[in-house]
């Protein structure tokens, strides 16, 4: 699991307000799906794409764009998750700080696979995880990331349902309770 590294990223990742909270910990996460990365020409998403994951993504658009990387290399690329930290003065001294964030990496590791392919994790620690034992963080860390893989599976059938539904020319809104109410 690569890590997110820029304040931009851990922003970007924030901002989305899509989280999932245990007692310790909270996992906010963005999940990006094959459409937004490669399009059918697969080097003008890759471009747009390259902005929103970093520099690394940026080269490897500008050689899409030239004609020297493949759009199943670029794919590839994206389909690494990316693992933010963020762990607050609230939750100890820095020796407490660090020790938490060793937990969290080494149970990220662990349950990685419970992810999908194409995300951005920020663990946020709750000034609890200190004094939390590794046991308990354990089974934390394995909820929030299953939480994590049907919210994202769940979003997917959402957003595939209304483009199904808009290509079909159907109106899928939601009636208001304003009838209920006269």
């Amino acid at each position: 699991m690569d890590r997110l590294k820029s304040h931009r990223d851990f922003v970007r990742v924030l901002k989305r307000r899509r989280k999932v909270t245990e007692k310790d910990i909270v996992v906010h996460f963005l999940v990006y799906d094959d459409s937004s990365c490669i399009d059918a020409d697969g080097r003008h998403a890759a471009a747009a794409q390259a902005e929103s994951t970093g520099k690394a993504m940026e080269a490897m658009a500008k050689e899409a764009t030239s004609g020297s990387v493949s759009a199943d290399a670029i794919r590839q690329k994206m389909s690494e998750r990316r693992l933010g930290l963020a762990v607050s003065k609230n939750v100890g001294n820095a020796v407490a700080r660090n020790h938490v964030k060793r937990r969290f990496r080494v149970l990220a590791r662990v349950y990685e696979d419970r992810l999908p392919e194409h995300c951005d994790i920020v663990m946020r620690a709750k000034p609890s995880a200190a004094r939390a034992d590794f046991s308990s963080l354990d089974t934390q860390v394995g909820e929030l990331f299953a939480a994590v893989s049907r919210k994202a599976a769940g979003q997917a059938q959402t957003q595939g349902r209304k483009s199904r539904a808009n290509r079909d020319g159907i109106n899928l809104q939601t009636s208001s309770r304003q009838g209920d109410r006269s």
